[in-house]
């Protein structure tokens, strides 16, 4: 994984070559990624879901994060990156159902590595139980949903803990349900202006 070859950019969005993904966050390089947030709306909630990173994972094991992203490779288009939400939901979604909320960059250092991001996002409004998601457990432990009003207030600094309930696969390969509270602490770092224009997309779509 180390050795994919991603495209790389300078601080204006423009191409200037390819590199690996070590070299990329070893050297903080500027590289394109694809991240989708699965939202939905039931009995007039506003919800948004969380993947659970597998405790394997190099980075941030059994944090919470965007709901499935994953890196463009050199040869990928921004379409292909719908991949990701079947590779790790294990849902199939075409790109026209998706939403685009544009493009954020975004940096974030956390010990030796340097992520600078042009993440390519997307809604996705979802009509779904937690039974229809199929993971890739080897990347994805779990999958949570949060109230977006409450995911919100968290960010904004107005709450210190919210209560998310789903699911997640233990050792065996079971799904056991789970309701817990969650801080800030539980998520990847992302910026805080990252998860804010998120937020703000996400309350245009709802209206």
């Amino acid at each position: 994984m180390e050795t994919e070859l991603l495209k790389v950019f300078d601080g204006d969005r423009n191409e200037i070559g390819v590199a690996t993904r070590e070299e990329v966050h070893k050297l903080g390089l500027w590289h394109e990624t694809f991240h989708c947030w699965c939202i939905s709306k039931e009995k007039g909630k506003n919800y948004i879901y969380l993947q659970i990173r597998s405790e394997s994972k190099k980075d941030y094991p059994g944090l919470l994060d965007i709901t499935a992203a994953g890196h463009l490779l050199a040869n990928e288009t921004v379409r292909d990156g719908i991949r990701e939400v079947e590779e790790e939901l294990g849902i199939s979604v075409s790109f026209e159902e998706l939403l685009s909320l544009g493009i954020i960059d975004y940096s974030v250092t956390s010990g030796n590595l340097i992520d600078k991001e042009l993440a390519n996002v997307f809604l996705y409004d979802c009509s779904l139980s937690f039974d229809d998601f199929a993971l890739q457990v080897e990347e994805v432990s779990g999958i949570v949903r949060v109230e977006l009003k409450h995911f919100e207030a968290l960010w904004l600094g107005e709450l210190e803990e919210l209560h998310a309930e789903g699911f997640e696969v233990i050792s065996t390969g079971n799904r056991v349900s789970i309701k817990k509270k969650v801080t800030t602490n539980n998520f990847v770092p992302h910026e805080k202006s990252y998860y804010e224009a998120i937020i703000h997309g996400i309350f245009e779509y709802f209206g």
